[in-house]
């Protein structure tokens, strides 16, 4: 691509419970990532009156967007987008506080509405998962946002006034919650969501959840299981597990919340509210389950500007272009990575009929055989190792976690070693096991027939019967490097995955005589 410059783009949303930045470090329609992330509680919405937002609210959030545009400037960020949301929209006095921030911060704030909110929080979801219909919702303090997505476009939004600030101050006063406060506090939630006449089933679908309490959930969920992944990327959190946490919030005071695993200390006082709205959402749709997004309202207004060149800032291939996105993050040598995932791809196409795996496993395949490097970032040594740690604890856009978890295996083993997906049991199947060796023997197989890294070998042919599986090697030249090291240190996988006695041959002849003692 022609060269242009990295820029830095810093996104601020005051929202009614938390005010978060984020630094976004990318070039526009090519390679993001996020680069820095501040997080201060300021509860905005907390004493708000029928006069407005209170002085001490307004006190705490000049603090900290002070400190914020401080930071944005010794990071010498180029762009910075800064939104308030439902706190300041409802606020009598948003329009003066607008004002103020501007004449003694020099901070311009944009009062994002309702709708503009879900928009952005879709655009967000949309660029993370892969989603073609289905709904997102999103809750913050003040409000609730939900899309009805369809074709991966807006078919209709709507927001709510049950965030979990506003629900908390209107019906619970109880510690723990009382019975007549709970009911009430369901009747609320219940009025609210009865004015969307399409949050009903319709058919197969999805939804996705984006937004911090959502997110404390799924990680409270994590926190009881032997959970490998280090992301939230592609992890479906089970509307029982949501229940249990219901059960759990309603039946502890605060200072026994606080000490739940995996849930945000200051958030303890507001969670319930929240999930009883998530809880509701998916009873009215049937859903067993919500798709955490980690991205949301914040990526939403990044992504505007990253895809600003498509008609609409929604790419249609999230999992392809996640895979890419990390790969140029972690600067691999693209050359070499296009010819092992040519090279692996053949062999799999040509061993079909015998693995039986079909476009999916081919597509893991695939983004490994492209990933299958990155961690040479880190150190030479153990990259195998560092590729496999970089993929769980960033995950892959559009990858669930089984998904996320079996590329990140194959990358493991991709240079030596005997597959063990043992730590992984949490998000991997049974049958996962052989998966895993199969892909991971033709993966290891691929890289060894372009280790002199210069696509030497032209191609590949697998050809098998009950007892044997013979591999030619197409080059210009005799590829004596390439085979050397795949019957060192690939063929031994190979057949044990395959259950057949390996062979290495080229279409031409060495011009030497080798011999090894």
């Amino acid at each position: 691509m022609p060269y242009r410059q990295s820029r830095r783009t810093a996104i601020i949303d005051l929202g009614s419970n938390t005010t978060r930045l984020i630094v976004m470090k990318g070039i526009g329609g090519y390679i993001y990532q996020l680069s820095d992330e501040v997080r201060e509680v300021v509860r905005l919405r907390k004493g708000m009156t029928s006069e407005g937002l209170s002085p001490e609210a307004i006190e705490r959030a000049l603090l900290t967007l002070r400190l914020f545009k401080r930071f944005c400037e010794a990071t010498r960020v180029d762009t910075v987008i800064a939104t308030a949301t439902s706190a300041v929209r409802d606020a009598p006095n948003g329009p003066a506080f607008i004002d103020q921030v501007y004449q003694e911060i020099g901070l311009g704030l944009r009062i994002l509405d309702g709708e503009q909110e879900a928009y952005y929080e879709m655009i967000g979801a949309l660029n993370e998962v892969p989603l073609q219909d289905g709904y997102i919702m999103g809750i913050g303090g003040g409000s609730m946002q939900i899309s009805q997505v369809q074709s991966r476009r807006m078919k209709a939004c709507t927001s709510l006034p049950i965030g979990t600030i506003a629900l908390t101050e209107r019906f619970v006063q109880g510690d723990p919650i009382k019975k007549r406060e709970l009911r009430d506090l369901q009747n609320g939630i219940d009025q609210q969501l009865d004015q969307i006449s399409w949050l009903k089933p319709n058919g197969p679908g999805v939804l996705v959840g984006t937004g911090g309490t959502i997110r404390n959930l799924a990680k409270i969920a994590i926190a009881q299981l032997d959970y490998p992944l280090n992301t939230l990327h592609g992890y479906d959190l089970s509307r029982a597990s949501i229940a249990h946490s219901i059960e759990l919030f309603k039946s502890l005071p605060l200072e026994k919340r606080k000490a739940i695993r995996g849930l945000n200390r200051d958030r303890a006082d507001i969670i319930l509210p929240g999930a009883m709205v998530v809880h509701s959402v998916m009873e009215r749709l049937d859903m067993s389950a919500i798709r955490i997004s980690v991205n949301g309202l914040r990526e939403g207004l990044f992504f505007e500007q990253f895809w600003r060149d498509l008609p609409s800032p929604v790419i249609d291939d999230v999992r392809g272009f996640g895979v890419l996105n990390m790969a140029r993050t972690y600067h691999y040598e693209k050359a070499h990575a296009d010819h092992v995932r040519y090279l692996s791809s053949r062999m799999f196409d040509d061993l079909q009929a015998l693995h039986g795996y079909g476009p999916d496993e081919r597509e893991l395949l695939e983004a490994a055989a492209i990933l299958h490097d990155v961690g040479v970032l880190v150190n030479f040594s153990d990259h195998h190792k560092h590729s496999e740690s970089l993929i769980i604890n960033s995950g892959i856009p559009g990858f669930s976690a089984r998904e996320t978890a079996i590329v990140a295996l194959l990358t493991r083993y991709h240079r030596k070693g005997t597959p063990d997906t043992s730590s992984y049991h949490a998000v991997l199947r049974p049958e996962d096991d052989r998966l895993v060796w199969q892909l991971a023997a033709l993966l290891r197989l691929a890289e060894k027939l372009e280790r002199g890294r210069s696509q030497a070998v032209r191609g590949v042919e697998m050809r098998y019967d009950d007892d044997s599986l013979e591999i030619v090697v197409d080059a210009d030249e005799y590829p004596g490097v390439e085979i050397w090291e795949a019957e060192r240190s690939a063929a031994e996988l190979v057949e044990a995955a395959f259950g057949r006695r390996v062979t290495l041959k080229a279409t031409l002849a060495p011009p030497y005589r080798i011999a090894l003692s």
